[in-house]
């Protein structure tokens, strides 16, 4: 495993702690559709959430949430299609984003960020 990969896995445990710590419940990570993949998929209330993980230990590239452009939403909510029409769910979604600062563990949490 390299070293980008487990810090992105570390990220996302983070994440998905700090989640869980809100209430959420985590329904999958790492959720593969052919090219795309939702870093973790939650439930809170009637919502089933697609969050995106990003982190950086260096700002002097931005902010990690800045990360997130375009083509990558457009890969998410592929997925995210792809999910629901698997679980045949007629409710609400949502797509946010959690940024995460590694120098400080700060997380920063965006709801309904794209889609």
């Amino acid at each position: 495993m390299s070293n980008k990969t487990k810090i992105g896995a570390k990220a996302e445990r983070h994440a998905a702690s700090y989640l869980i710590s809100r209430g959420y419940e985590i329904i999958a990570n790492n959720y593969r559709y052919k090219r795309s993949e939702i870093d973790i998929i939650a439930e809170i209330g009637d919502i089933i959430v697609f969050v995106e993980v990003k982190s950086r230990s260096n700002r002097g590239f931005g902010n990690p949430e800045a990360s997130v452009n375009e083509k990558k939403e457009q890969k998410v909510i592929e997925g995210a299609e792809n999910f629901i029409y698997e679980r045949n769910w007629n409710g609400r979604i949502r797509f946010d984003i959690i940024a995460i600062d590694l120098k400080t563990d700060e997380i920063t949490h965006f709801e309904d960020a794209f889609g």
